[in-house]
């Protein structure tokens, strides 16, 4: 049997919408019944954020450190800070080292007796503010070496956009979780039937549980003869 020798399926923004609004029982009709989707749209990715890690999402970042500053404001598409780590004489083969920088809490940070201490960076507090999110490091940066902050983050999910032209900005392995989680969030806004908003909401559950588990960080695992002991 012939089969189409192709991999590439996934779904644009329109073919979402069209399949999300089908599975609510609803007819889309026109361009506010698109703008409706596409907000829903992005408040869905806001949620997803809000539930937690996505690894898709997951950059990597610099930001070259100057002696006595301590505050660094990071780009807009960060969402939060995964891990940080200070590198010293970056790029030099011979000396270049990293050493991994320890998270405070608000409370912590404001507990520090003298926070224009200069050494090493050894922690950092993340201020996050309506429009970016801020970095604070503790002690702040001397001038005895090179410093530079590598950090991880989690990225924003872009915009939805125009229908007509744009995939959205999640991997293949979510498009089921999102349009389910679109179809649940439209049947609210226009259905009165709740054994179906119930039935669908069920559904993007079950749809965020498979995907979250096949986003999770996968190790390799050791098990090591008489490591049980009997009692």
């Amino acid at each position: 049997m012939a089969t189409s020798g192709t991999y590439a399926f996934t779904l644009d923004l329109g073919d979402a919408i069209e399949e999300a609004f089908e599975r609510a029982g609803l007819q889309l009709r026109g361009g506010y019944d698109y703008r409706t989707a596409r907000r829903s749209i992005d408040l869905l990715m806001l949620e997803w954020q809000n539930r937690g890690l996505n690894l898709w999402t997951v950059q990597e970042g610099s930001q070259a450190l100057t002696a006595g500053t301590s505050r660094y404001t990071l780009s807009g598409d960060v969402l939060d800070i995964v891990e940080a780590f200070i590198r010293t004489d970056a790029d030099d083969v011979s000396n270049q080292f990293d050493q991994t920088l320890n998270r405070m809490s608000i409370s912590q940070y404001s507990h520090l007796s003298n926070k224009l201490t200069q050494s090493k960076p050894l922690q950092y507090y993340v201020e996050k503010d309506p429009s970016a999110i801020s970095v604070n490091l503790w002690p702040s940066p001397d001038s005895q070496k090179t410093y530079t902050l590598i950090y991880y983050y989690m990225q924003r999910v872009e915009d939805a956009g125009s229908p007509a032209s744009n995939n959205m900005d999640v991997p293949s392995r979510f498009l089921p979780c999102l349009v389910a989680g679109l179809a649940y969030k439209l049947s609210i806004k226009y259905g009165p039937d709740t054994n179906r908003s119930t039935f669908l909401k069920a559904d993007y559950e079950e749809q965020w549980v498979e995907a979250a588990d096949a986003d999770r960080g996968k190790a390799s695992l050791y098990i090591s003869p008489g490591g049980y002991a009997t009692v």
